[in-house]
């Protein structure tokens, strides 16, 4: 497939042109015309892209990509070298990231809740590309029962806060990366719990002060599964050869 038509069927997909952005979503590096293969991950990592360069990938397609607003302009340093590999290996970047996460198919949030068993996911946020969702559980659950099912999903320990919650968890809110920021926004829509990927200092009192469970269940960990879907996705309508290959992380 030609490179810019894959970034044209990437972008319909996912309807990046209803979404404003913190970083251009699309093809942020251009490499060769004809691809064939490619690597999905969640970052742009130096890691990823050493792999792909040993598998003969390419493209890499990602959650994480580049040229984020806040970030120095400058190609140097640990930037220039990931930005250098890619050039001097023909191998085009696509970068996908809020898309990404609230695509109601393939997106983060989506197939974290469908893990968890979550359904009917309705928008946190009154819009209709709204960041965080809501959904429920078809059979209520203890904080404790919730957290091991994150653990034995995720293969990772979360984060919890589930002192002054309700004994029961039905109504969850869902932002996966991090999305600790809405936790007063699903405690005002009355859910029972929030789950995300990162914790800040002030989440914790959030989550005892107004009475909802709160669970970090890392970053990496809750955004692994949009890329992977997006890969599959590809690799089943149009033939393509994609690998998804996770990088741990432990953030």
């Amino acid at each position: 497939m030609n490179n810019l038509e894959l970034e044209r069927l990437l972008n319909e997909k996912l309807s990046t042109d209803k979404i404003n952005d913190y970083a251009p979503n699309g093809l942020q590096v251009e490499g060769k015309a004809e691809i064939k293969k490619i690597i999905t991950g969640v970052t742009a990592s130096q890691a990823l892209i050493d792999y792909a360069v040993a598998q003969q990938a390419d493209a890499v397609l990602v959650h994480h990509g580049y040229f984020w607003k806040s970030e120095n302009p400058c190609i140097r340093g640990m930037k220039g070298k990931r930005i250098k590999t890619l050039l001097v290996n023909d191998i085009n970047l696509y970068g996908y990231h809020l898309p990404l996460d609230v695509h109601p198919e393939l997106g983060n949030n989506a197939k974290l809740a469908q893990l968890l068993g979550i359904g009917d996911l309705q928008p946190l946020e009154n819009s209709s590309t709204s960041i965080p969702v809501w959904g429920t559980l078809k059979d209520p659950v203890t904080a404790e029962e919730f957290a091991q099912r994150i653990e034995q999903v995720l293969q990772r320990k979360p984060l919890i806060c589930t002192e002054n919650g309700p004994h029961l968890i039905r109504k969850i809110g869902i932002c996966t990366g991090g999305g600790q920021g809405y936790i007063d926004l699903a405690a005002a829509q009355g859910c029972d719990a929030f789950i995300t990927g990162e914790v800040s200092e002030q989440t914790i009192h959030s989550a005892r002060e107004q009475g909802i469970h709160f669970f970090a269940a890392g970053h990496h960990a809750t955004e692994r599964y949009g890329i992977k879907a997006l890969g599959e996705w590809l690799a089943a309508e149009y033939g393509l050869d994609v690998e998804f290959k996770d990088i741990d992380n432990p953030a």
